[in-house]
């Protein structure tokens, strides 16, 4: 899974961890992306990992700010 290798560099707390990766997987069935290979996964993965970082501690928000961020929907 793209976030997991993402996230192994960054020093986060194990909820963190659960937040970002609950984002992810929720802004992935929004997108439809079910093909962890797929490239779109990475971009997807960073837009949550750096909307994360600034505070929003919602997955559901994270989620559709990345969505919003990478401009797919």
């Amino acid at each position: 899974m793209t976030i997991h290798r993402l996230l192994q560099n960054i020093p986060l707390e194990p909820e963190d961890i659960d937040r970002l990766v609950t984002a992810y997987e929720k802004a992935l069935r929004a997108l439809g992306l079910s093909d962890r290979g797929d490239p779109m996964t990475l971009i997807v993965a960073k837009a949550v990992i750096d909307i994360g970082q600034t505070g929003v501690r919602d997955p559901a928000q994270i989620s559709q700010l990345a969505i919003k961020a990478i401009g797919t929907v």
